[in-house]
Order: structure tokens, then C-alpha cells, then sequence
């Protein structure tokens, strides 16, 4: 009896997860800005240009042992960097678009330890409080599918996410205001 009891209250806590997980939002975004002193140009060019992307992506250097590949090209529109790695994943990045010294967009692909595919977007403004200071903006948004959903009952994915996007400009603010 005290088993049938467990199963049942089992599978309704199952059943009502899985409600409340159907329940969340179909988009996720994720978001974080800087000030960087230093120009828009400069800023500009180490996020546009994957090769320099890379010196402060902290994604990167959560694996020094990443296994990384670019593409023909490796700035601008259609610059392709993919990756290999245990500790971060499978995946690629591609940038879609830039309006120059203002924005780069790009499509972020996972293949593991998840499939997803998400845009992100890099906007630069020149900012007013301080000459030669640049608000920074590194934004991602992308669709979420009942697993995504489940994961973020337990996974605060804003806060996970966001830590990295925190721990990444200040990387770049450092990088850019080197002298």
C-alpha cells in the first residue's frame, strides 16, 4: 500500500512538472551592458573580428583545451568560427550582420550538449556621460522548446547566462581600454 501510494504521488508530481513546464515561455532573452572606455571603433573591431572575439570570449577560456575552427573568413559578414570542446559544448557562430561601428549580429548554433539556435546581437553606443566611452550590449534571444522549458524550471538560465555575458565584457572592457 505505502508503495502504491509513493507511485501515484510519483507520477502526479511528475504530471504536474511537466504542466507547470508547458506553462513557461516559448522565447528566452538574456541581456547585459557595459561602459567601455575606449572608442566605438576599437570595441567595434574586437567583437566583429572572431579572431579577436576570441582573446576575450569567456567562453573560450572556460576550456583551454577547445578545439576551435574559422571559416574563410573571419571577419564581417559571413565570419564562421565552430567548436569542439568538453566542457562547453559543440557548436559554431556566425555573424549575420553589422551595421559598422554600431552593431554585430550573429547566429549561435549548439549541437551539444543540447541542440539550439539563437541570435545574438552586440549593439555599440557612443556614450554621453564620457568622451571616448562606448556602451557595450550583448544580447541573445532564441526559441525555447519543452525541454528548454523543463531545464529552466530547476536552471536559472538568466542568471547562468548572464553571468558569462558579465564575465565576457569585462574581459572585452579590459582588453579595449589597454593602451
Amino acid at each position: 500500500m505505502v508503495i502504491k501510494v509513493f507511485v501515484i504521488t510519483a507520477v502526479v508530481a511528475l504530471a504536474l512538472l511537466m504542466v507547470y513546464a508547458a506553462t513557461r515561455p516559448d522565447t528566452f532573452a538574456v541581456e547585459r551592458s557595459t561602459q567601455v572606455q575606449a572608442s566605438p571603433e576599437r570595441v567595434f573591431a574586437l567583437i566583429n573580428d572572431l579572431h579577436s572575439f576570441n582573446t576575450w570570449n569567456p567562453y573560450e577560456r572556460k576550456d583551454p583545451a577547445m578545439k576551435g575552427v574559422y571559416g574563410k573568413t573571419s571577419a564581417g559578414p559571413g565570419a564562421l568560427y565552430s567548436w569542439q570542446s568538453e566542457k562547453v559544448g559543440v557548436g559554431s557562430m556566425l555573424i549575420v550582420d553589422v551595421a559598422p561601428v554600431s552593431r554585430v549580429s550573429m547566429k549561435l548554433d549548439f549541437v551539444k550538449p543540447f541542440e539550439a539556435h539563437n541570435n545574438v546581437e552586440f549593439t555599440l553606443k557612443p556614450y554621453t556621460g564620457s568622451a571616448g566611452t562606448t556602451r557595450v550590449t550583448w544580447a541573445m534571444a532564441g526559441p525555447m522548446n519543452f525541454i528548454g522549458k523543463l531545464m529552466h524550471v530547476f536552471f536559472n538560465m538568466e542568471r547562468m547566462v548572464g553571468q558569462d555575458f558579465e564575465d565576457g565584457l569585462t574581459n572585452l572592457k579590459t582588453l579595449a581600454e589597454q593602451r
